[in-house]
Formats: C-alpha cells, structure tokens, sequence
C-alpha cells in the first residue's frame, strides 16, 4: 500500500518553493547554512529562513510566485543560531542529531511511481494516486473521467467527481509528503528546504541509496557534530547525496518527486 503525489499537489508546492530558496542559497555560497519553511494556500505564501546567507527578498518572491502563482509573499529571514553554525567551522560534520532508514523500494512502489509520472505529464496539476495491492485509485484535477478510464480501466477515479485543485482548494506545508517522497524510508526527518550539512537530507538519501543497491533495510543514527556515520566519514556522504542532487537539477527539482 503507498500514496504518492505529483509536483502541483499543494505540499509539494511547499517543498518546491522551499528548494528553490536553497538553490538561491547555494548559488551565494558552496555550502550555505540554510533551513526555510513554507506554509501556502488561499493565496498567500508565508516563508521563514533560517540562514548564513544573505537572499534578495525579490529573489524569494519571484521564486514563490514562479512555482505557485499570483500570491502575497510573506517572507521572513534570520540569522541561523551561531553555536549550530559553529558545528560546521573547520570541518564538515553531521548538523543534526537524528535516526534514518533506507529500505528497498517494492515494485508496487515503483509501479505507482511511474503511473504518477505518465497521468502528470497529460495532467500538469494537482493529483494523489495510492495503490493497495490490486487496487489503484486516482484523483487527478483537471482531467476528464472518462479519459482517465479509459487509459486506467480498472482504476477507481476522481471518487467525488472531477475537480481542480491546488492551493485555492488546500493548504500546502513543508515536508507533509514525506511518504509520497520516502515510501517506506519515512523516519522522523524531512527532505527538503535544508542544506546538505543537515543530516535530514544528506544521511537519508545516503541511506536510500545503499538499501536501493545493497537490497537490504539500512537503519543509521546521528548526534549532531558527529565526523562519522556507518563508517564513513561524513564529508564523503554529504558528497554523495549533493551528487544526487545535482544530478536531478537541485533542490527546487529534487522536491518535484523526493528521493523516485
């Protein structure tokens, strides 16, 4: 059994926006010290940054509005707490305490995602497919029943009836998708608006991928300072996972889908 949602659903537009503002981070620094969060909906878009580095808040609006449309921006940024800044003078170490789990993707999770990526690219707006077993139901706005079935004909669709969607129907929020984006790799940290020192980010891609290419459950913990995680040190992971990342286009494209 798994959900997943595609880039316009209203929280993956939270998580865009927040990737974008990190991608704007990392072209003032090499490695910035950035955490945002968003909440949209209803027309207005609220965003705090937590940051070593300075960002036009023009920038940050054209951003938003760029992903999300005509909205009132509310922006707000603060200087991130020296002594967590301080963590990273030197040397790079691990930026959060935290547990994560990598676990092997199941081939009704990566059947699911390939079905979501085909009806967004005829449908480029909000929509949520989960699939239990037989079962695959699809709630895709701005779509036709009657096209949707005839190319899922056995799918239950659009339960209520067509519908348009996005952040004029629903709020959307930073990292409420994680299931969507992490399948059964959810722990307790979020994906997206950090930078790669945060352990959030760095340690659970690292862990997705070994399960991904050892084909084994990988469960790993971290306190925050640590120069070591499953024996590696923890420079080469952040590499890792910034690879991940810029293979994908960054982290305003590493939101569009999570980790597949």
């Amino acid at each position: 059994m798994f959900e997943k949602v595609n880039p316009k659903h209203p929280d993956k537009i939270a998580d865009r926006i927040a990737g974008a503002i990190v991608d704007l981070a990392y072209k003032e620094q090499a490695n910035p010290r950035i955490a945002v969060e968003v909440l949209i909906g209803h027309g207005k878009c609220h965003i705090i940054a937590e940051t070593s580095v300075y960002l036009d808040k023009k920038d940050v609006i054209k951003a938003a509005r760029r992903i999300a449309g005509k909205v009132y921006v509310d922006y707000v940024e603060v200087p991130q707490d020296p002594h967590l800044a301080d963590n990273q003078e030197g040397k790079v170490r691990c930026g959060d305490n935290g547990i994560f789990k990598g676990v092997p993707l199941t081939k009704e999770q990566k059947k699911l995602a390939e079905i979501a990526r085909n009806i967004y690219f005829l449908y480029p707006s909000d929509g949520k497919y989960i699939i239990d077993d037989k079962k695959l139901i699809i709630c895709q706005s701005n779509a036709k029943n009657y096209e949707l079935k005839q190319k899922y004909p056995s799918a239950i669709i659009n339960p209520l009836g067509e519908w348009s969607g996005g952040t004029d129907v629903d709020t959307g929020a930073t990292n409420r998708k994680l299931g969507s984006d992490m399948a059964d790799s959810v722990t307790g940290g979020g994906l997206h608006g950090k930078d790669l020192s945060k352990a959030d980010v760095s340690v659970n891609i690292y862990a997705f991928l070994k399960a991904q290419s050892t084909g084994e459950i990988v469960e790993l913990s971290c306190a925050i300072g640590d120069e070591f995680i499953d024996n590696q040190p923890y420079e080469a992971i952040v590499e890792i996972a910034r690879e991940f990342i810029n293979d994908l286009g960054g982290f305003e494209k590493f939101a569009e889908w999570g980790l597949f």
